[in-house]
């Protein structure tokens, strides 16, 4: 039997950080050890069951950085910013400190879901027309290449905070495993290499990316080992002086000068535009606390992030659409079609409403309330698909069943980032998504400082996504541009229930639905709900969907419905977390896709 649950969101109260001045480590950190070999890479274990808690992230380094600070006393939070760091060096076009991103934390002794917004934010010489030319948009890639698209990064002020809130280790001891990393250097594998590739031209035209991207001016190799010692002293510096470096400092003189006049190789032909960041930009930076979303679906709380990410509202509002209908008792193809009609109907409402609530009248309660779900979810029909784009309702004046289309086209978002999900034996739990967006972000090495610039403002609408209708994620100054980040944690009784995230732009959104649903309403395990084939439908004509979904037997079922597909090679790279009777964790990763993740525990048991 299912039950209407109610729902309910805290209001957004936006508490501004300062960033007040650190103080030195409590361990020394001294400069990049010398450079040695490395032992061949920890293995990749997509699974792992066991007491202490529990790491899962995309990488084998990063995850035994997390368990091995978990086993020397660190909290949640201190491990999950050991494991960002270690992303920072070997999944440099992913995340890193030139990027930003969403940090939700469970506090194990107050039962509270916390959560901190470390997106990037728009310098104030950005204007509603930042990627308009002659009154036209500019192409994607000219715009994500070049100093316009780089927001001002959240990523080091969020660890200090995080730290400061709920970790029990200072800054300079939580980044020297990664600093060690980054001078010691890590086997390069096949999808850094491929990765690398991918980026080769346009890192040729930047001779800081070049030096380092491209040693000897040629890609990295499998098996070789790939050193970043420039970052190394990077993590150094902020070790011992906390953020000020970054954002008041030398580093963020780096940035400002490197966004201002990005350097081009002589002889390349490559048109990049300056953008027009500043030193005061990175001073005027700060973090927001942000009360969670919630709604409670089946026997569950589920917590996520609140605008400017839409990842909590537009997950929230798919749960309840789907709330009416017991998933558990249908068949898969009745499954699996709801799933996709929900999706696509809260992607309708997502691009229409969510934007930067700093800048935007964002209705968020409203597009988490269970009677604009209903008013939503008369539109499925069991035996027919809405046509797409499908308008946005409005949540403020929710009418029933009012089926109409659009104009309306799905902004993009690059299908990178990175995701690492953390649980300590105390119960605290951390779900963290960050990111630079596009793999390889800007293209753009801040020099000698070993890290990757964000191309964020990508995010933005670059004009009103609907002719006619305002739009709420247009460029502004100080203004965080929208984002499909989900990092999502799940209660149950109070308690933790599991805990996950995951990359892929807007199909981050539609990953962590499906997860969820599987998990919860389908009988999988955590695991099985990881590995099972996807499909993505962001109110758009066709569905993207993976090889393996479109071998299934059902997806010709799907298609006598109405549904269509384009394939696409993966979506999504799942981490998560699950708490087992007992005390026990289950900590679990993408067995294949981009290369399988890796999980751990503290203590292994059967």
């Amino acid at each position: 039997m299912v039950f209407a649950r109610s729902v309910r969101i805290a209001f957004c109260l936006v508490v501004s950080c300062a960033l007040v001045a650190p103080t030195a480590s409590a361990v020394p950190v001294g400069s990049a050890p010398p450079p040695r070999s490395p032992s061949k890479p920890p293995p990749k274990l997509a699974t792992a069951v066991g007491h202490g808690g529990a790491v899962s992230s995309v990488d084998p380094y990063a995850t035994r950085i997390g368990i091995r600070t978990l086993r020397r006393g660190g909290t949640a939070t201190d491990a999950a910013v050991a494991v960002a760091a270690a992303l920072g060096v070997t999944e440099p076009y992913s995340s890193g400190i030139g990027g930003g991103g969403y940090f939700v934390h469970h506090d194990a002794d107050t039962g509270e879901v916390s959560t901190i917004d470390g997106r990037e934010t728009a310098p104030a010489a950005a204007s509603e027309d930042l990627f308009v030319e002659n009154g036209e948009p500019l192409s994607f890639d000219e715009a994500v290449t070049s100093g316009l698209s780089v927001g001002v990064p959240g990523t080091a002020a969020t660890w200090q905070r995080a730290l400061r809130e709920w970790g029990e280790m200072d800054l300079g001891r939580v980044l020297r495993p990664a600093q060690r990393l980054a001078g010691k250097g890590f086997v390069v594998d096949e999808t850094f290499r491929a990765q690398t590739a991918r980026n080769e031209e346009r890192f040729r035209d930047f001779p800081a990316s070049r030096k380092l991207f491209l040693p000897g001016g040629e890609l990295p190799e499998v098996g070789s080992v790939f050193r970043n010692p420039a970052l190394a002293e990077t993590y150094g510096l902020l070790a011992r002086k906390g953020p000020a470096p970054f954002y008041e400092g030398e580093i963020g003189a780096d940035i400002a000068e490197t966004v201002r006049e990005p350097g081009v190789a002589p002889g390349a032909d490559r048109v990049v535009r300056p953008g027009g960041m500043t030193r005061a930009d990175l001073a005027n930076y700060r973090t927001i606390e942000r009360a969670p979303t919630h709604v409670e679906y089946r026997d569950a709380d589920v917590y996520g992030m609140a605008p400017s990410s839409s990842g909590g509202t537009t997950v929230g509002e798919a749960l309840n659409i789907l709330e009416r209908t017991d998933l558990s008792e249908a068949d898969k193809a009745e499954y699996l079609h709801r799933f996709l009609e929900a999706t696509k109907l809260s992607f309708a409402d997502r691009n229409r409403w969510v934007g930067d609530p700093a800048f935007s009248d964002v209705p968020t309660e409203e597009l988490l309330g269970q009677r604009f779900a209903d008013s939503r979810e008369c539109l499925i029909e069991p035996d027919s698909v809405l046509e797409a784009p499908v308008a946005a309702g409005d949540p403020r004046d929710p009418h029933r069943c009012r089926p109409r289309t659009s104009k309306a086209e799905l902004p993009y978002e690059g299908p990178s980032t990175t995701h690492l999900t953390v649980a300590d034996a105390a119960g605290n739990v951390v779900s963290y998504t960050l990111t630079i967006e596009q793999t390889g972000g800007s293209g753009m090495t801040v020099p000698g400082r070993g890290f990757l610039l964000n191309n964020e403002l990508t995010d933005f609408s670059f004009t009103p996504n609907t002719p006619g209708v305002p739009d709420p994620n247009l460029p502004g100054p100080g203004k965080r541009p929208r984002s499909s980040m989900s990092p999502t944690i799940v209660l149950s009784d109070g308690e933790p229930l599991l805990a996950l995230g995951t990359p892929g732009g807007t199909t981050i959104i539609t990953s962590v639905v499906q997860v969820l649903t599987g998990r919860l309403d389908r009988g999988m395990s955590l695991p099985e709900a990881i590995t099972t084939p996807r499909a993505s439908q962001r109110n758009t004509e066709r569905t993207a969907a993976e090889p393996g979904f479109l071998r299934q037997r059902v997806t010709g079922k799907l298609r006598e419905t109405g549904h269509s597909f384009e394939q696409m090679a993966e979506i999504g790279a799942v981490t998560g977390v699950e708490r087992l009777p007992g005390g026990r964790w289950v900590a679990a990763a993408e067995p294949e896709r981009r290369g399988g993740g890796a999980a751990s525990v503290v203590r292994p048991s059967p």
